[in-house]
């Protein structure tokens, strides 16, 4: 199983946007030597929820001048965003400056401010997501002499008469993963025998009373159209190695008594600069003519069931083997979201050298041992 770093911290004003990146920076480095296997940004504007998310395609080139061996991914890219000739050329470029280490998450987004912020109805998000997409996969097949590439989707229109230079390192595309929410995106994302993102809960609720039941039953669900799908063994192992389970927020200390008291601190950091953020949403909100349920709090079981993962290193080793069992290909962590308070530097270091002596070596163990048993089973 693979474990990547989902690379988000918050910025609460001008005068730590700064900061918060070069910890961002420092953060993934010291991913990578501890043996994490990629990196992952989010793609959000105007809040300060990531400093660098304004623009992940810029700071995942910069990173990958730092970084050896990781792999890059998007969690995920907001489609309806981006025009879809850039959106097609950046990904090209950006896959053939990883060597085709890239994992292109995509979705249609969640929030009115950011749409509104780029021109875009947030009631045509979804459509705007799916047609931007279906464009961009046109431009990337396409080769000197085709017919143009011709669209108008009402936001952007225009024809490409030749191809997207550079053509994508990787063949066809670039790799895509949809996050499977909908019968659709499962569809879609076996048919093109896509890693996906699986889900802890079940839209609208974002919240669980089980997160393991709901991944089993998403991920089950996704398994079975990919491997009804048609593709080849080889095929189907790739888009399961990627296939992620997501955690908002991981904190490990020695105790699991510990380690609970201290991810209280963490999601109540977190939970101020969120509400500090109400007011501008439902501006928008109120500009974009919806009125969206509001974010769950951070700090309800419910929250910390779907969205968190603490523990001592012998628990968090434990819930991850789980997922591991099940078949899921990578885990997508985030152990420096929030506030990027002295203490939450202090709980990020802790976090990181536990799983990198602690919960890994466990891990191994386990699958060590599972390997012996199949070698020795008749």
């Amino acid at each position: 199983m693979h474990f990547s770093l989902f690379l988000t911290s918050r910025s609460r004003g001008p005068e730590e946007d700064r900061p918060v990146m070069q910890a961002m920076i420092e953060h993934a480095v010291d991913a990578e030597q501890k043996g994490f296997d990629a990196v992952f940004l989010p793609d959000h504007h105007f809040t300060g929820y990531a400093p660098p998310a304004s623009d992940p395609f810029v700071f995942s080139a910069y990173l990958a001048g730092k970084l050896e061996r990781m792999h890059f991914g998007f969690s995920v890219q907001t489609l309806a965003l981006h025009h879809p000739v850039r959106f097609a050329e950046r990904l090209a470029l950006l896959d053939q400056l990883t060597d085709g280490k890239l994992l292109v998450g995509v979705g249609s987004g969640t929030t009115p401010e950011e749409m509104i912020g780029f021109g875009v109805n947030f009631q045509d998000s979804s459509r705007l997501a799916n047609e931007n997409l279906e464009i961009a996969e046109k431009l990337w097949a396409k080769k000197p002499g085709d017919e143009p590439v011709t669209f108008d989707n009402g936001h952007y229109r225009g024809s490409v008469v030749s191809r997207i230079v550079p053509a994508p390192y990787t063949k066809p595309e670039p790799r895509v993963m949809s996050v499977a929410a909908r019968p659709s995106s499962v569809e879609r994302a076996a048919k093109k025998a896509q890693p996906a993102f699986i889900l802890a809960f079940t839209p609208p609720v974002i919240d669980s009373g089980n997160a393991y039941e709901e991944v089993k039953k998403n991920f089950t669900n996704y398994r079975n159209a990919l491997e009804s799908a048609g593709h080849s063994e080889e095929a189907v192992k790739a888009a399961l190695e990627w296939t992620t389970h997501s955690y908002q927020h991981v904190h490990i200390a020695e105790t699991d008594e510990q380690a609970a008291a201290e991810m209280d601190i963490i999601l109540e950091q977190y939970q101020e600069a969120v509400e500090r953020e109400h007011a501008a949403n439902k501006a928008a909100e109120a500009i974009s003519g919806v009125n969206l349920r509001p974010a769950p709090d951070a700090r309800t079981e419910g929250y910390k069931g779907t969205w968190c993962l603490y523990g001592s290193p012998e628990t968090v080793a434990a819930e991850l083997q789980k997922y591991a069992d099940l078949g899921i290909g990578n885990v997508l962590m985030a152990l420096m979201g929030g506030p990027l308070t002295q203490e939450r530097r202090r709980f990020t270091e802790q976090s990181m050298r536990l799983f990198s002596e602690r919960v890994q070596p466990l891990l191994q163990s386990s699958e060590a041992a599972a390997g012996a048993e199949k070698v020795a089973a008749p």
